[in-house]
This record gives C-alpha cells, sequence and structure tokens, in this order.
C-alpha cells in the first residue's frame, strides 16, 4: 500500500513540475526575450501578454517543492544541500523578476533597471533550473541516507550543457507563445526568432539526450534493453513529429500551432526525463518507496490534495479563457 500511494506522490509532483515548467517556462522565455524588443511598446506588450497569470503560474512551483518536502522528506534532505547554490539563484532570480512585474510600470527613471531585472532574473532562473536538472540527472550521491558529496558538484560541464538548454527552449516558448498572443511587427519579430531558437533547442535536446544514457549505465538499460525499448523509442517518434509540426507551423504563418507544438516537445522531454528515473526519485539509488514519509502521512495528505489540485487547476484554465485572444498593444493590463 505504501508503495502505491508513494508512486502516486510521485506522479503528483512530477506533474505538478511538469505544470509549471510549461506555465511558467514561456514567461520566463518572455523575459530572456525582452531586451531583443525593438521598442518600449514591445516589451511593454510582452510583459502585458504574462501579466494577468505569471503569478499563478508559481503555484506549481510551490507546490511540487512543498510536496516534495512533505511526503518524501528523505529526498528533500539529499536534494536540496546537494542543489543549494542553483535553487537559491533561481529563487533569488524570480524575486527579482516579480518585483520587476510591477516596479517597471511606476517609474520612468529606473524603467531600465526593472527591465534588466526582468531579464536578468527571467535569464537566471531558467539557466538554474537547467543546471539544476543536470545534476539531479548526473546523479546525487548518497550515503547514510544523506548527502555525501562536494559542494559544487552541481557544477559539471553537463548541467551547464542542461542549463543553456533550457535557457534555448524557454526562449523558443517565449516566441511562439508571443507569435501566438500578438500581431503586426512583434508578432514577425517573434517568429523570426523562433526559427534559428527552434534549430538550437532541438540540437541541445539531441546532444543531452546522447550523453543522458552515459551518465550512469542504469539510463542506458532503460532506454535501450528489451523489452524497455518498445515504449522508450515512442518518445523520440513523437518528438520528430512535434518538430515537424514545429516547423510547419511557423511555415505557413500559424498563430497557435507553433506554441502548442513546442509544449509537447517540452512535454515529451520530460516523459524522456521520466523514463531515466524511475523508479528513483533522487538518482542513482534513492527509490521513490525509500524516500516516501509514513503511510498514513501519504493518505493524509492525498485528502487535500485531491480537493486542491482541481481548483488550481479550475481557476488556471478561467485565468487564461478570460484573457485569451490577441493582445491589443494600446491597451496595457495595468
Amino acid at each position: 500500500m505504501m508503495f502505491d500511494l508513494a508512486t502516486i506522490w510521485a506522479a503528483i509532483i512530477a506533474f505538478a513540475v511538469l505544470t509549471y515548467v510549461i506555465l511558467d517556462g514561456f514567461d520566463l522565455g518572455i523575459g530572456i526575450l525582452f531586451p531583443f524588443a525593438e521598442t518600449d511598446q514591445d516589451r511593454d506588450t510582452m510583459m502585458n501578454s504574462v501579466a494577468p497569470v505569471w503569478d499563478g503560474n508559481e503555484t506549481w512551483l510551490v507546490m511540487g517543492g512543498g510536496g516534495l518536502f512533505a511526503v518524501f522528506p528523505l529526498a528533500y534532505a539529499v536534494v536540496m544541500p546537494a542543489l543549494y547554490m542553483p535553487i537559491t539563484l533561481m529563487l533569488l532570480a524570480l524575486v527579482f523578476r516579480g518585483v520587476a512585474f510591477e516596479y517597471r510600470w511606476r517609474t520612468e527613471r529606473w524603467k531600465g533597471v526593472w527591465d534588466f531585472a526582468f531579464a536578468g532574473g527571467s535569464f537566471v532562473a531558467a539557466l538554474c533550473q537547467g543546471i539544476a536538472l543536470g545534476a539531479l540527472v548526473q546523479g546525487i550521491e548518497v550515503a547514510d541516507r544523506a548527502y555525501a558529496g562536494g559542494w559544487w558538484d552541481w557544477l559539471t560541464a553537463f548541467s551547464i550543457l542542461t542549463g543553456v538548454a533550457v535557457v534555448f527552449g524557454y526562449a523558443l516558448l517565449g516566441s511562439t507563445w508571443l507569435v501566438m498572443k500578438t500581431s503586426s511587427d512583434l508578432q514577425e519579430q517573434m517568429q523570426s526568432f523562433s526559427w534559428p531558437l527552434a534549430f538550437i533547442t532541438l540540437a541541445l535536446i539531441g546532444v543531452v539526450s546522447l550523453f543522458t544514457p552515459l551518465q550512469n549505465p542504469v539510463y542506458f538499460d532503460r532506454w535501450f534493453s528489451w523489452p524497455q525499448l518498445g515504449y522508450s523509442a515512442v518518445v523520440p517518434i513523437l518528438l520528430t513529429y512535434a518538430a515537424y509540426r514545429l516547423f510547419w507551423g511557423l511555415k505557413t504563418n500559424k498563430d497557435i500551432s507553433p506554441f502548442l507544438s513546442t509544449l509537447a516537445i517540452f512535454i515529451l522531454c520530460f516523459a524522456g526525463i521520466g523514463i531515466s528515473f524511475y523508479p528513483n526519485i533522487v538518482p542513482p539509488s534513492l527509490s521513490i518507496a525509500e524516500a516516501a514519509a509514513p503511510d498514513e502521512s501519504l493518505a493524509f495528505a492525498l485528502v487535500g490534495t485531491v480537493i486542491l489540485i482541481p481548483m488550481i487547476l479550475a481557476y488556471t484554465a478561467y485565468a487564461y479563457w478570460v484573457f485569451r485572444g490577441k493582445i491589443d498593444p494600446s491597451e496595457g493590463y495595468h
């Protein structure tokens, strides 16, 4: 029973993290692209496209982190000291970025400072998320149920590679979001950005995918041994199709298709990480069952969660529905 509840909770946390990535990813991507906008009005439009919904996206980050602390305390106790620096930098970057959302509208003299805070915070947050992911994929050393590695174990060539990949991937999400939400010159500029960003993102996904099985022999077996190969092969096949739909949407000047295709690419990459990790929650040696809290705690927390998640999903869906459609540059959210 405990294993079943632990697996359910692992799926809930994975869902929360994935939801954060696909919702806040384009938000961060807009910040990464912010310095490349041609005019102040374009920058205002870019920020207004996410201003009504960006703070709600952070809910999923809180749920993922809080859920990990509550139901997988051992995993939390291992991951936090191992990734203390990138996680701290990410949170500080998100703070600066969040403050910039409001302050840049209240000042003219310091507007450039808050523009820098928004763009810099977005870039640092995305980079740190990718570095933390890479450090997790390459494995965290555990001994006697505690982190046994060094202070700088998270900083490797592989983690830097995944950090750069996430930055470009989020930028692609941001550009395709703006293709969907804007019009005229800004839409054309973002469409022109989406082409190189798509090529670079897919190339980096390929390189990271190539090196991931080399981080741990277990990853290689989970991807290439039979019968696992029968279902793991579905991921790159679907990824190829999503990439085709992305380029087709850009070539035919579609508004929605490029963004949805990019979301599909992120979801498939997340599925690939799940194939590599399962049944571990902290590679290479800490399993979901070993890291889970007592059965009674899992069941108690699950009762509230099955009520809370549908409420958050309903609110999120309603917010995006209310603010659907193209952004009018003459009508700001603020």
